[in-house]
């Protein structure tokens, strides 16, 4: 899907034209949100619509909309096939997914990125610096070798092929990377994009080239009416390094950079950690959002404990609640593999529903509209031993339906049998 460069205005300006498009009321009204409260929470900078330029599954992130799930997918230069990303793809869909990133680093990830195009019935995201950084270990024969000309090249062609919102590790700064030394943290830097940009830095002693163009990067997503999505370049791999200098530092950056997109027009949202300890969840969540201006925050998981590798997907699960509830708006997930190898088809599907577990969870203590009515009408099936029902309102019906076939059948659930609570009581209880 390619999309055409100069539209009139982008969403922002629309909206500050007087103007309400009326998908945007659409929308509205599929959040169970007042229109004039969406349209206010947009032109200050606090709710972002992805896919609303490509008309692919648009949605709201930010404040007062539901909390959305992110699922990343993508090959690597050790393992590259357009069919298991194809598979990848479809299954994040299948789990119902709000939206996809293609992070592939192989040598066709283009192919890759226009078959997810064509292909993801939702938003989808990309980080075009993997693109530039593998042109560079092409051409040049390191990734480091970024050409800057090269690399704004790469994102004009992205926004062009209609990708929904771009990854910028603009907050990696020739500043922060001159105060960072080996050691500082127990796993340095962790971010594949905060890496290379700092790497960059480092061999050239230059500027971050989208740091030092960030104007130029801005008259792109202007043209285009592309969304921004500041990446977090310097988070934390460990629980050990969370909230240090890097960290917060980094995210100042972003809260001044997200208000110069906003002056511009352009919708941005700020991405979060990675891996934090429990306890200090709420107050990372709150601290980058004062520190962002209330903008959407996008946070991957957080991981709250480094012991699990192989069960990352609950860690991550955990962590994302919290976070949800604390105030962030996209929870991207993490899957089992996470730490250890490529996402499966099937570690993209059970990644998925672990982050929309947590995504609900944190709906409901946020008490956004109608997130417990869900969980009221599966309630009611569980208590009138209504299976059919139970099973289709299940957030995974079909692993709900093979794991009653294969438990206890058609017949009573084997977990109680006779002593069922609801047979017990049957004559007793209340209806509800």
């Amino acid at each position: 899907m390619q999309t055409k460069s100069n539209p009139e205005k982008t969403l922002l300006q629309t909206l500050r034209a007087g103007h309400i498009p009326h998908d945007l009321k659409q929308l509205a009204q599929k959040e169970g949100m007042d229109l004039e409260v969406l349209t206010k929470n947009i032109l200050v900078g606090e709710t972002v619509v992805l896919g609303y330029r490509t008309k692919r599954g648009p949605m709201l992130v930010g404040k007062d909309a539901s909390t959305k799930v992110n699922a990343n997918i993508g090959a690597s230069t050790l393992r590259s096939s357009i069919e298991e990303e194809r598979k990848k793809l479809h299954s994040a869909l299948r789990a119902k997914a709000d939206a996809v990133m293609d992070l592939s680093l192989a040598d066709n990830l283009t192919e890759i990125r226009q078959m997810v195009l064509q292909e993801s019935t939702v938003p989808v995201g990309t980080v075009p610096l993997y693109e530039a950084a593998t042109l560079a270990r092409l051409r040049r024969g390191a990734v480091v070798h970024l050409d800057p000309e090269e690399f704004f090249e790469v994102l004009e062609r992205q926004m062009q092929e209609g990708v929904d919102f771009l990854t910028v590790h603009v907050g990696v700064t020739k500043e922060l990377i001159s105060r960072y030394e080996t050691g500082k943290r127990v796993e340095g830097i962790v971010s594949r994009g905060g890496a290379i940009t700092a790497a960059y830095i480092k061999q050239t002693g230059r500027e971050n080239p989208l740091y030092e163009g960030y104007d130029r990067l801005l008259d792109l997503c202007e043209r285009y009416d592309t969304v921004l999505s500041l990446g977090d370049g310097l988070r934390p791999g460990a629980i050990a390094d969370a909230s240090d200098f890097f960290e917060i530092g980094e995210q100042k950056t972003l809260g001044e950079l997200q208000q110069r997109a906003l002056e511009r027009g352009i919708m941005s949202m700020i991405e979060g950690p990675g891996h934090v300890p429990l306890h200090l969840v709420k107050e990372s969540v709150e601290r980058i959002k004062r520190l962002t201006h209330n903008a959407p925050l996008y946070l991957l998981g957080p991981i709250v404990t480094d012991v699990a590798p192989g069960y990352d997907h609950i860690t991550a699960a955990i962590g994302g609640a919290v976070a949800g509830m604390s105030g962030a708006d996209f929870i991207c997930y993490v899957t089992p593999s996470e730490h250890l190898g490529l996402p499966t088809e099937d570690d993209v599907f059970q990644g998925v529903i672990a982050a929309r577990i947590a995504a609900h969870a944190a709906d409901i203590a946020k008490n956004h509209s109608h997130a417990s009515d869900w969980d009221l009408e599966i309630s009611k099936a569980r208590k009138a031993l209504d299976w059919d029902r139970q099973i289709s309102l299940a957030i995974d019906p079909e692993r709900a339906r093979q794991v009653r076939r294969e438990r206890s059948g058609e017949g009573a659930c084997t977990m109680c049998a006779e002593y069922c609570v609801f047979l017990v009581l049957k004559d007793q209880l209340p209806k509800i």
